[in-house]
């Protein structure tokens, strides 16, 4: 089993379900006391339980990312509990409406907005406070995607935001690094996760997705678990204000289909 977390104290948000959850059962078993937050207490308690099965000591916190008070306190609640914070994993997101520019609302947008970019703000703001407070370092990672450095029909907000999250990264980095905080982001393709059935389950769709990666299939919420698992470690000391993306090939170019291919 890795320690290369080995009494390391992490905050993850959004760590009910999916690359959330996984990342919090990698972390436990790396040896890190692991605080998670998430607004579902159900999916919350399975992902404790599942954290306490890998050895690891945890504590869910119920919180939502877009309130500032909920954020500061989940820093808060996280010191009181373990003494510090040395890592971060700024992983709550969604898609919002998979609906044109012209037909999205604005509740819709703010949401988004909110939750992805505001909520990654936030979280940065209150996690380098207390870091830069410890006067020890430590590591952040943000979750961007490959919407970060593309578009989409039907999800413009959603890159839109995906792409701010980059520009946080990159701002936050410049700041933290006299502080020895490095501050990375990580860039996934589709990963079998809850949003991937929201948006993909139809067969069409799902098999065109499926075509986009040049490994002919999605990600499993473990393979982008181990690429934040490695940012947070010191084997990615010298990296800071950049990324990683864990995409099965899709941002190498268009993918032709077999068929076309074997003619």
């Amino acid at each position: 089993m890795s320690e290369e977390l080995n009494n390391k104290v992490a905050l993850i948000t959004g760590g009910t379900t999916g690359i959330g959850r996984d990342t919090a059962v990698r972390f436990a078993k790396a040896g890190a006391k692991v605080v998670f937050t998430g607004r579902r207490e159900a999916e919350g308690k399975d992902t404790l339980a599942l954290v306490k099965a890998a050895g690891g000591d945890g504590l869910f916190i119920l919180s939502d990312v877009a309130q500032s008070a909920q954020v500061q306190s989940a820093v808060q609640k996280t010191v009181e509990k373990f003494g510090r914070l040395d890592v971060a994993f700024n992983n709550a997101g969604i898609e919002g409406a998979n609906a044109p520019i012209i037909e999205q609302s604005e509740a819709d947008y703010d949401r988004t907005m909110g939750i992805n970019v505001k909520g990654v703000w936030l979280s940065l703001k209150y996690e380098m406070q207390q870091m830069i407070k410890q006067g020890r370092g430590g590591a952040i990672v943000n979750m961007s995607s490959v919407a970060g450095f593309i578009g989409s029909n039907g999800l413009a907000t959603y890159c839109a935001s995906k792409h701010a999250v980059l520009g946080l990264t990159k701002s936050a980095a410049i700041e933290g690094a006299p502080h020895g905080i490095r501050v990375n982001a990580v860039c996934p393709a589709v990963i079998e996760t809850p949003m991937e059935k929201r948006l993909f389950s139809d067969p069409p769709v799902h098999d065109y997705m499926i075509g986009l990666h040049a490994l002919r299939r999605f990600g499993s919420p473990a393979e982008v678990a181990e690429a934040v698992l490695w940012m947070c470690g010191s084997a990615s000391s010298f990296m800071t204000g950049s990324w990683i993306t864990v995409d099965g090939g899709l941002m190498t170019g268009p993918q032709f289909p077999d068929d076309l291919m074997q003619k």
